[in-house]
C-alpha cells in the first residue's frame, strides 16, 4: 500500500481533492491495539430508515422507495438521503423512466439529476484534470448537461424545494458556470435552507483555491457562516474543513506547522465548542460526519485528548469523507488515527 500526501485537485462530487496525503501526523504505519470496536464505514450512517430506501433503490424498486421519500418534508433530510441515493449504482438506468411515467412527480426526476451529478465524476474517475481522458471529459460533461437539465425542471416545478438547487451548486461547478452564477445558486439553496450544512459544504469548495478561490475567502466565508449561527449550529464544521484544506494546500513541513500553530487550533477548538460539543447541538441525521472532520482534524494537530473524545463518540463509524483525503482504506485511517490517540 502506498501511503502519499493526498494534494489538492478537481475532486469528486462533493468536491474533495485527488492527491493523496499519507497519515498525515509524520509518522509510517504502525500496528496498534484495538481502542474500540471495529470500525465500520457505513452508506446508511446507522439511519434504518435509509438502509432500507439504499435496498430499494439497488433494486431498482421504485414503488417501494418513493413513498418513503414523499413522508420525508424536511429539506435538509431529504437532500441528505438523496446525496445517499445518488451513489446507488445503477439509479440512472429506472429513474429516468420513472419520472417519464410519472410526467407529473418530479420526486424521480430529482433523483434521477442527483444521481446523473454523482455519475458525472464517477465518469471521470475521480481523478485530477489532467489525468482525465477526452473520452472521460465528454461522458463528464454529457452527464453534468443531463443533470442540469432535470434539476432546473424540478426546481420550477418545485420552487420551494432545497435538493435540486443543493445538486445544481455541484453540478455547477463541474460544468464552470462562473463565480456569479456559482452564488446565486448557493443563495438560492440557502433561501430555502438557510441553515443547511450541505450547502455551506458546496460553497466553501466553491471558495477553495483550487476551484478559483483563495484561502482567504474560504476562510472568511467559514468564519462568518458559522458566527452568524446560533451556538450548538452544524455550521462550525466549515471551519475545520477550511483548515483542512489549506493544509492539502501546503508542502511538507509547513502543513504540519500549519494545523499545530496556536492561532489556528484556537479557531479549531472555538469551532469544536461552538458546534459538535455544544449543549444545545442537536446531532440531525448523518451527524457522523462532522464528528469524522473533527477527529480528523485534531489528530492531525496532534491534539489526542480532544480526538479521543470524538472518536468515542463516534464508536467506530467512519465516513468516507475526510478520510478519502489521506491515502489508504478510510477505515484503516480512521482505526489507525483512532488507536494513535488512544494512548
Amino acid at each position: 500500500m502506498s501511503f502519499f500526501r493526498r494534494r489538492s485537485g478537481e475532486g469528486a462530487a462533493g468536491g474533495g481533492a485527488d492527491g493523496r496525503r499519507g497519515f498525515g501526523f509524520g509518522i509510517g504505519r504502525r500496528s496498534a491495539a484495538p481502542a474500540g470496536v471495529l470500525p465500520v464505514l457505513d452508506p446508511a450512517a446507522g439511519d434504518e430508515e435509509l438502509r432500507l430506501m439504499l435496498a430499494h433503490a439497488a433494486a431498482g424498486d421504485w414503488a417501494a422507495l418513493r413513498p418513503a421519500l414523499a413522508a420525508v418534508t424536511d429539506g435538509a433530510e431529504l437532500t441528505w438521503l438523496l446525496v445517499a441515493l445518488s451513489d446507488v449504482a445503477g439509479v440512472q438506468d429506472w429513474a429516468a423512466e420513472a419520472a417519464a411515467a410519472q410526467p407529473d412527480d418530479a420526486l424521480p426526476l430529482l433523483l434521477s439529476g442527483a444521481r446523473h451529478v454523482s455519475w458525472a465524476w464517477e465518469a471521470r474517475t475521480r481523478q485530477r484534470a489532467e489525468f482525465v481522458t477526452e473520452e472521460q471529459w465528454e461522458l463528464f460533461h454529457q452527464r453534468l448537461d443531463t443533470a442540469e437539465e432535470q434539476l432546473f425542471a424540478v426546481a420550477e416545478r418545485e420552487p420551494r424545494w432545497l435538493a435540486p438547487w443543493y445538486f445544481l451548486q455541484i453540478s455547477g461547478r463541474g460544468v464552470s458556470v462562473g463565480p456569479d452564477v456559482s452564488r446565486y445558486r448557493f443563495e438560492a439553496a440557502l433561501r430555502r435552507g438557510p441553515g443547511h450544512l450541505g450547502s455551506h459544504k458546496q460553497r466553501l469548495q466553491q471558495l477553495c483555491a483550487k476551484w478559483g478561490g483563495s484561502h482567504e475567502e474560504m476562510h472568511a466565508f467559514a468564519r462568518s457562516a458559522m458566527l452568524a449561527a446560533p451556538e450548538g449550529s452544524p455550521l462550525g464544521e466549515l471551519v475545520a474543513l477550511a483548515h483542512l484544506e489549506h493544509w492539502l494546500d501546503l508542502p511538507d513541513g509547513e502543513d504540519h506547522a500549519y494545523l499545530t500553530g496556536p492561532a489556528v487550533l484556537a479557531e479549531l477548538q472555538e469551532a469544536l465548542r461552538r458546534s459538535v460539543l455544544h449543549a444545545d447541538h442537536p446531532r440531525p441525521r448523518g451527524w457522523q460526519g462532522a464528528f469524522n472532520t473533527f477527529a480528523m482534524v485534531f489528530s492531525l494537530a496532534d491534539q489526542p485528548r480532544t480526538a479521543h473524545l470524538l472518536f468515542e463518540a463516534l464508536d467506530g463509524a467512519v465516513t468516507e469523507s475526510p478520510w478519502n483525503y489521506l491515502a489508504g482504506d478510510p477505515v484503516e485511517t480512521f482505526r489507525v488515527h483512532r488507536d494513535r490517540c488512544a494512548r
